[in-house]
């Protein structure tokens, strides 16, 4: 190593030395940029981190320059890092455009400057841009007009519909109108549409296709909401209760044709026929046809009728079946079989004959479905009755006004009672008792004052012969005797606060044929008539679920409010939650089971879990309901303590909860800034991390050598403030003259340097450098040479000096120039004076080109004697 690199690098490692003595704070690491490097870095590598203020000199690569244009900039390391942020940013030349007017000489831009450019008639730069933009990777998009796309009305055929307007031809992004025919739409269901000309022809394709407007239903209703339908649409509908098309089913669909819909929803009107019946059977009344609602009555004309003596006309068919007769005895039936969880009401027999009704009740907590009487029918018992579990309890005891319920304990299960008592001066009206059924009470007695209590009077009726005793009126709690015509027995009312219980009336009960078998329900088969009034809940197969009502009830005689057993659709995966996640079984076989399965069958529930700090308010689960997600629950975050406290710093609301969500802003004390985020939030129980309070004011100004400053010295400066130092004679400012106060500490360092003819290093020139290696110091009229490296031409004046500090005006090294064979081949040229495939020129050197054979100069073409200028040729084009 000779004695000049000894000096240089005992000066750097000295200067590094101080800077860590002086006690600096080491912010910048090693700088790492694209395309550029610092001057003598691997000299410079082992000082790094360095110290807020320190700069460098550094060069940028062939093709980028430093954001200042010039050739070589300073780095400096500041509080926001290494500054500027890009050191090197691209250069780009701009002299010629193909198909576009030129500029006559050459001019470049930096990454980020954008300039327009002028195409000849009928061309565009790409996308029908006219702005060209110098980039990282150089002009986007290039600097090459295109002719310009146009798309004519001729190229394209609109079946079914036709143009609205009369331009036949349209330039690249224009758009224009369609129309459809009458009977056809766009493939989004609208009579016109739109499209657009572009690079590859017309976009998007124009379509008019076949449709059906919505068909008009008759009885039937459709769960498809579409106002029109495409060719082939198929569209479901369903027949209302008691209605069937013409095929005789309930269900049907109609497809789009070209024609129109392939046949009309209509559905009529459901009737039964009677098929053939035992000619022993009387059969009143007697009708070709029977609508639904229609009920026919049976007897034998000899024999015993075995079956119901009535049966009904349904959308489903008549039910039940059809009784034949028996020409011989009947035989009578053993005692009637238990039923679990149930009951027999009354004392048992030994045996009982044929048409006997034996009655059953359930235990408490069991809901009775299916028939709740059975008939002894020629030896067999018809279907007994099941007692299901009914899950559902009652809420709280409702409370009764003047009165009070009897000691009881919850939970209350169906089948559960409580007594109620009125108070001394009051008289209970209705029953004592109220029952808990199916999750809900019974209807509440009433408690009416004793003195207030209203009388009854007779009703009048042509139907009653007799009343006993003969009065008018009759006290609260008395009896009345009375019998209607043509009978020989006396009924009877009591009087309960001006009503009669039960309402004395003559008019003969109306029954019910035997209930029916409704589809995908349990069998039911019962010859026993229902009075009306009465109700019977019946039980669905296995997989289908009973909609509402879950009841039938006998009423005119006739069966009304059938219930339906509806198929019961699974769910897909359950829904995922905020702040939680599906509680999985403990195995992991169960677990892998669990989350496989893409499909759950209606009825399956699962729990949720959630993330710590976080809770589920209400219920924890969802359930599959008919294919659909109950409501999830959601996750609530805990509820965080006091903010955390920080030294010198005060929140703005202090309390001792706060809810998950909720923020709150810190301040610090006067002189004091924050560093950090100053709101911080409270999120499941915890709060986010707090800031720091850290001094913003700066002390006195550190001392500078050489150096005065401007205005009065304070004891204290606040963050941002500036003070401007100036150098005293014979020395000069080198680099800024300011220093910063920020957040505490002093930022920049001013240097005077004496400046009494001495230079710095000779300055960095682009693609060159001197001959000799490079000093920190330089004394008067010593002077340094530069070289180009190879291919590059050096333009001035090759030797510089120092004096009065400064040194001489550097040279600049001009860029070569390389011929590529596939850019002569692309504009159909050759050199006309050389053979190589790859040429070297020198910026200023003449080239001249010519034609391939076969080929003559192109219309506004460059000329072919052309000058290699800084790198760039202007060449020229044959075609």
């Amino acid at each position: 190593m000779g004695f000049c690199s000894m000096l240089l690098l005992s000066n750097i490692l000295l200067t590094a030395w101080l800077s860590t003595a002086k006690g600096e704070v080491k912010s910048c690491e090693f700088p790492q940029f694209k395309y550029g490097r610092l001057y003598y870095e691997e000299i410079l590598r082992p000082n790094f981190p360095v110290s807020i203020g320190n700069k460098y000199s550094y060069k940028c690569d062939n093709g980028f320059s430093p954001p200042s244009g010039i050739f070589w900039d300073y780095l400096r390391c500041t509080v926001q890092g290494w500054e500027p942020e890009v050191p090197c940013v691209r250069k780009c030349v701009f002299h010629y455009v193909e198909n576009g007017q030129s500029a006559y000489w050459e001019k470049i831009y930096v990454q980020g400057q954008s300039l327009k450019v002028q195409c000849y008639n009928g061309y565009s730069l790409q996308n029908g841009q006219d702005t060209m933009t110098c980039t990282e990777n150089g002009w986007s998009p290039p600097p090459k007009c295109i002719r310009i796309k146009t798309c004519s009305v001729s190229d394209i055929e609109i079946e079914n519909g036709f143009f609205s307007e009369s331009f036949r031809t349209y330039a690249l992004n224009r758009e224009t109108s369609y129309r459809c025919k009458q009977g056809y739409v766009t493939n989004t269901g609208e009579t016109s549409g739109s499209i657009t000309c572009l690079q590859n022809g017309w976009s998007p394709q124009p379509s008019c296709i076949k449709s059906c407007e919505r068909p008009v239903f008759e009885n039937s209703v459709t769960k498809n909401n579409s106002t029109w339908f495409k060719l082939n649409d198929k569209l479901d509908y369903e027949c209302l209760i008691g209605y069937e098309n013409e095929y005789k089913h309930t269900k049907g669909s109609i497809t789009c044709t070209y024609y129109g819909w392939s046949d009309t929803p209509s559905c009529y009107e459901i009737e039964c026929s009677v098929p053939i019946l035992d000619r022993k059977l009387v059969v009143s009344p007697r009708k070709e046809k029977y609508r639904v609602g229609d009920l026919l009555e049976f007897s034998c004309r000899s024999g015993h009728r075995v079956g119901p003596d009535s049966v009904q006309c349904y959308h489903f068919g008549w039910s039940p079946s059809f009784p034949t007769c028996k020409a011989g005895q009947v035989a009578s039936c053993a005692q009637p079989p238990e039923i679990p969880n149930g009951e027999i009401n009354g004392a048992k027999r030994v045996e009982y004959s044929h048409g006997e009704v034996v009655g059953y009740d359930c235990k408490p907590r069991f809901l009775l479905k299916g028939p709740n009487k059975i008939q002894c029918v020629d030896g067999m018992w018809t279907t007994l009755p099941v007692c299901v579990e009914e899950e559902r309890t009652c809420g709280d005891i409702p409370e009764l006004e003047h009165g009070s319920v009897k000691f009881s304990v919850p939970p209350y299960h169906h089948g559960d009672s409580v007594e109620f008592t009125c108070a001394e001066t009051f008289t209970m009206i209705g029953l004592g008792s109220v029952f808990c059924l199916s999750g809900k009470w019974t209807q509440l007695p009433k408690c009416v004052a004793t003195d207030q209590l209203e009388k009854c009077r007779v009703l009048k009726s042509t139907d009653i012969e007799a009343i006993k005793p003969k009065r008018k009126e009759f006290q609260h709690n008395s009896t009345m005797y009375y019998k209607c015509r043509d009978k020989q027995e006396y009924e009877h009312s009591i009087c309960i606060n001006g009503k009669w219980n039960p309402e004395p009336n003559c008019i003969r009960k109306i029954s019910c044929p035997p209930p029916p078998q409704i589809p995908n329900t349990q069998v039911i088969e019962t010859t026993v008539k229902y009075l009306d009034g009465e109700k019977l809940s019946v039980l669905c197969q296995d997989n289908y679920l009973t909609q509402d009502p879950e009841e039938m009830m006998c009423k005119d005689g006739r069966w009304q409010s059938l219930p339906h057993c509806i198929e019961k659709i699974p769910c897909s995966q359950p829904p995922t939650i905020e702040h939680g996640s599906i509680k999985l079984p403990r195995t992991s076989e169960k677990r892998r089971k669990s989350i496989e399965f893409s499909s759950h069958e209606h009825g399956t529930t699962f729990s949720y879990v959630c993330d710590d700090g976080f809770r589920i308010p209400e219920e924890n689960g969802v359930a599959c309901y008919m294919g659909k997600w109950s409501t999830p629950p959601r996750c609530v975050g805990l509820p965080c303590g006091p903010p955390p406290s920080i030294p010198l710093g005060t929140v703005s609301l202090e309390l001792e909860s706060y809810q998950h969500g909720e923020e709150v802003t810190y301040h610090c004390s006067t002189g004091f800034g924050i560093d950090g985020p100053a709101l911080i939030k409270c999120e499941g129980g915890k709060w986010s991390d707090p800031p720091k309070c850290i001094k913003t004011d700066c002390d006195i100004l550190p001392t500078i050598e050489n150096a005065i400053i401007r205005g009065k010295n304070k004891k204290s400066y606040r963050t941002g403030e500036q003070v401007t130092v100036r150098c005293q004679s014979p020395y000069q400012m080198n680099g800024s003259d300011t220093v910063t106060c920020i957040n505490g500490r002093w930022i920049g360092k001013p240097v005077c340097k004496d400046s009494r003819g001495k230079c710095g290093p000779p300055p960095p020139i682009d693609n060159g450098d001197i001959t000799s290696l490079s000093l920190p110091e330089y004394e008067p009229f010593s002077s340094v040479d530069y070289q180009c490296q190879k291919y590059y031409l050096l333009k001035g004046k090759k030797t510089i000096t120092c004096r009065n500090g400064k040194w001489s005006e550097p040279p600049t090294c001009l860029h070569a120039c390389i011929i590529p064979e596939n850019i002569m081949e692309a504009r159909k040229i050759i050199l006309k004076w050389r053979h190589t495939k790859n040429i070297y020129s020198h910026s200023g050197e003449d080239i001249e080109f010519e034609c391939k054979y076969g080929y003559h100069k192109a219309r506004g073409s460059p000329p072919f004697r052309t000058k290699c200028i800084s790198g760039t040729i202007n060449y020229p084009i044959c075609e």
